[in-house]
């Protein structure tokens, strides 16, 4: 019985992973197709096309100078616009931070946590200094979670930090899996 459970539990460590993603491409897929169905064509993975299409043509179209001051001056409504300029500047900074031109998270580093011990953690700087705050002695590193859409911000000092020159996804995506996946 104990072989057949552990058979089960490898058939699972492989299926799980490969099923959930899947699943969620699927529900996605099918998200995009019914936005997209006054199109009234039944054609499995066209919301997809259509939606990269039209996100394409927004990002073609706000590249030119035309339209790039009224870009500006709708992006200066939100952050003016109480409530929705909290929300607003927080999604544009956590999208930004990912991809674009000004991306936050492409200075990996390994921190000691204090002189003491040998503890290590993997981050990525942010700040490299907080003179707006009178101290140049210190840093900032983000720390993101693993398996969560979350992390801290830590001040730590210069000493403290090693610059990792590892690329920043291979050091993401170490961290998000808990130290699972593979470095190098």
């Amino acid at each position: 019985m104990r072989k057949y459970l552990n058979y089960f539990l490898s058939g699972f460590l492989i299926v799980a992973p490969i099923g959930l993603t899947a699943y969620i491409l699927f529900a996605v897929l099918r998200w995009l197709d019914e936005l997209f169905a006054g199109l009234s064509f039944d054609i499995p993975g066209l919301g997809l096309l259509v939606a990269v299409l039209l996100i394409t043509a927004v990002g073609f179209v706000a590249k030119s100078f035309l339209v790039r001051p009224f870009l500006i001056i709708t992006e200066r409504l939100l952050h003016r616009t109480p409530l929705v300029s909290i929300i607003y500047s927080s999604l544009k900074d956590l999208f930004d931070a990912f991809v674009g031109d000004n991306q936050k998270f492409n200075r990996p580093v390994l921190v000691r946590l204090n002189a003491a011990d040998q503890v290590f953690k993997m981050g990525f700087v942010t700040q490299p200094t907080m003179g707006a705050i009178t101290r140049d002695d210190l840093l900032a590193v983000y720390f993101p979670h693993s398996y969560n859409f979350s992390g801290e911000l830590v001040l730590v000092p210069i000493e403290n930090v090693t610059y990792l020159e590892l690329p920043s996804s291979e050091i993401m995506k170490f961290i998000v899996s808990g130290g699972v996946s593979r470095l190098g």
